[in-house]
């Protein structure tokens, strides 16, 4: 069975941190590419980063550059995304999902699996 659990979310203030866990299970890890997205209430899913199956090259969206940090650890099956000076507008349910990168560089085109989500809310 194909699991990808995400964890790490919670309640912080303005400026504070938050580092999530993405725990994956069932599926040959090394050969994925995973990605964070969040979804705030009424708003569409945004697309924040992604590291690649290969080199671990990471990407970001331009508002988390300099403050997040995502990283990939694969003998735990594990990705984090590290978050600094959070916002109030950052406000959203998290997810990780991965996607086959077949041996490039690049973030995955497409997502086959998808986790169920962690809550980040940034108080003002």
């Amino acid at each position: 069975e194909v699991r990808l659990v995400e964890s790490g979310g919670g309640l912080v203030q303005a400026g504070g941190s938050l580092r999530l866990s993405c725990a994956a299970s069932g599926f040959t890890f090394v050969d994925y590419g995973i990605g964070w997205f969040r979804q705030a209430p009424g708003k569409e899913r945004e697309w924040i980063s992604c590291i690649s199956s290969t080199n671990g090259r990471t990407y970001y969206v331009d508002s988390a550059k300099g403050r997040f940090t995502i990283s990939r650890d694969n003998a735990k099956n594990t990705v984090f995304l590290q978050m600094n000076s959070l916002k109030p507008d950052e406000t959203a349910g998290y997810y990780c999902a991965a996607g086959r990168t077949w041996y490039t560089s690049n973030c995955p085109g497409g997502y086959d699996y998808w986790g169920q989500g962690t809550q980040v809310t940034v108080s003002a």
